[in-house]
């Protein structure tokens, strides 16, 4: 391979690479960009050079301008207490330095790594697939829709979503429906949860999805959702509920309620907030086996009779021909659901389920002592929560969120007097203050 231009990656050699630009009348590849002088490179990044011991004086420096603030925040983002073993071994050269195990031969450590993730999934499911490679919960709940459209033998093309739901996911959804003919309506909800009997009115031939949240985006436990399962039966929807790892541990198995589909972030083990970076749920009936996005990992036996593990039916755009394809998800997340394996492996079944009920009661706990305030009622919705809870306050509550930034917590407005407050394992030892600092602003 040519070494043309500084680089062994380049396909051709120098005299191709002239035959090129002499074909298309240039002289060099430069003139094929429209680069501003101002920001074009001239050879001197203009940066002194600096020793490892001033470029982390620098970078503590630089770090020490952020503000300080003991978040409450969740819609969607959640941040739960990573054990150090989860670094340790997600952090081992074998793990960091694999991409897609398209090498099966080389790649079954981490193979089983990822069959054993797929496989808690399932159990906390009650579905039957799972995969190991969605970007988040909200690009998931987008391959549910287009998977819907596949296999539902209804002629509809609407998905219908709770009204209530975090903008940032309806986006995304829609962009995937955009493609794919589909349209996103939504439906009532009542008090924090599903207006049902909306629901089933508006269901209809017309409808190929339907999606419910447990916990929905205000911390709600959904109530209803066999009757929700049964309003999309009735009408040939797929149902497609969207929870996370820890809920699941407690909540109602999907499974029992009907559900086809179950998306979420599985992210809230294994990694801290990032507000960004995740890793979506993705498990489905083994009826869609054939029509799961992303990867999959299997189980099966080599020549010596052994169990071994390799990706299997990847129908994904990069593997078979575009007009087969059910996904053209690129970006493996294998190494962030190893440390969601990881972690729910170390707190092990009791564990997690102890961390799930913290979620309900510590949510249950600091919604009383808010609800005591003047100028303040928690929780305004008559429901179980899981984490998080809306606030009722007198006052603006863009105001008194900006309050209570001065004062050092960030809580989410979510409407003119509502806020959003989220409570887990990583500041639930901080409510104290949080109480004392709401007081003094309301």
């Amino acid at each position: 391979m040519s070494r043309a231009n500084g680089t062994p990656y380049a396909p051709h050699t120098d005299d191709e690479t002239a035959a090129m630009l002499a074909e298309i009348g240039v002289d060099d590849e430069e003139a094929l960009f429209d680069i501003p002088e101002s920001v074009a490179f001239d050879g001197d990044f203009g940066i002194d050079a600096r020793t490892e011991r001033e470029i982390r004086d620098e970078c503590a420096r630089v770090f020490a301008r952020n503000d300080d603030l003991t978040e409450f925040l969740g819609r969607g983002h959640y941040g739960h207490y990573v054990p150090s073993v989860v670094d340790h071994l997600a952090d081992r050269a074998e793990f960091l330095t694999s991409y897609t195990q398209y090498q099966p031969e080389v790649s079954q450590g981490f193979l089983q790594a990822l069959f054993e993730y797929q496989s808690m999934l399932v159990e906390l499911t009650g579905l039957d697939v799972a995969n190991c490679s969605m970007y988040d919960a909200a690009t998931a709940l987008g391959e549910a829709a287009t998977l819907a459209d596949r296999v539902r033998s209804t002629s509809g093309d609407t998905v219908l979503v709770p009204e209530q739901l975090r903008e940032g996911k309806r986006a995304v959804l829609e962009n995937y429906c955009d493609g794919a003919d589909l349209t996103v309506e939504a439906y009532p909800m009542a008090d924090g949860t599903a207006d049902v009997d909306a629901l089933a009115d508006r269901a209809g031939d017309d409808v190929v999805m339907v999606y419910a949240e447990s916990p929905t985006v205000r911390g709600c436990i959904e109530e209803r959702l066999a009757a929700i399962g049964e309003t999309a039966d009735e009408t040939d929807a797929l149902f497609a509920l969207g929870s996370d790892v820890v809920a699941l541990s407690v909540l109602e198995s999907p499974a029992a309620v009907g559900a086809d589909v179950v998306v979420g972030e599985a992210g809230s083990l294994g990694l801290p907030t990032a507000y960004g970076m995740g890793l979506g749920l993705f498990a489905c009936r083994d009826d869609f086996l054939r029509q799961v996005p992303g990867r999959l990992v299997g189980a099966s036996g080599d020549a010596n009779g052994d169990r071994a593990y390799t990706l299997t039916l990847q129908t994904r755009e990069q593997h078979i021909r575009k007009e087969r394809a059910t996904s053209n998800i690129c970006t493996n997340q294998a190494w962030v659901a190893l440390r969601a394996a990881i972690h729910a492996a170390t707190l092990g079944p009791d564990g997690l389920v102890d961390l799930a009920n913290d979620c309900v009661r510590e949510a249950e706990a600091l919604a009383a002592r808010i609800d005591e305030l003047s100028g303040a009622a928690a929780p305004v919705h008559d429901r179980h929560h899981f984490r998080e809870f809306a606030v009722r306050v007198d006052q603006p509550a863009p105001a008194v969120a900006e309050d209570l930034e001065a004062e050092g917590f960030a809580v989410h407005a979510i409407g003119d007097h509502l806020l959003q407050v989220c409570v887990t394992d990583l500041n639930a030892g901080e409510t104290d203050g949080l109480v004392e600092a709401l007081e003094g602003v309301l």
